[in-house]
């Protein structure tokens, strides 16, 4: 995902998307554990793309990011679990 892509999506969209990037390499880091890595540069790519969501992120003057994901995190839990 390039800057200029990122840098169009709205706050709200950035955050799912930081949040769906972290899932992913959670997912690239578990097959790598596993040895069933197709290609390893997947790792890196997507490191730098949680990195580039952070730094629009920061840019546009957004502060304590983390607290904001793990609120939308469990707003969503409590909505799909009840």
């Amino acid at each position: 995902m390039k800057v200029i892509e990122i840098r169009e999506l709205s706050t709200e969209e950035l955050m799912s998307e930081l949040d769906r990037l972290r899932r992913h390499l959670f997912d690239l880091r578990s097959q790598a554990v596993t040895e069933k890595l197709e290609n390893p540069t997947q790792l890196g790519k997507t490191k730098r793309d949680i990195a580039r969501v952070f730094t629009v992120l920061r840019e546009r003057g957004e502060q304590d990011i983390e607290q904001k994901q793990y609120h939308l995190e469990a707003i969503a839990t409590h909505k799909a679990g009840g």
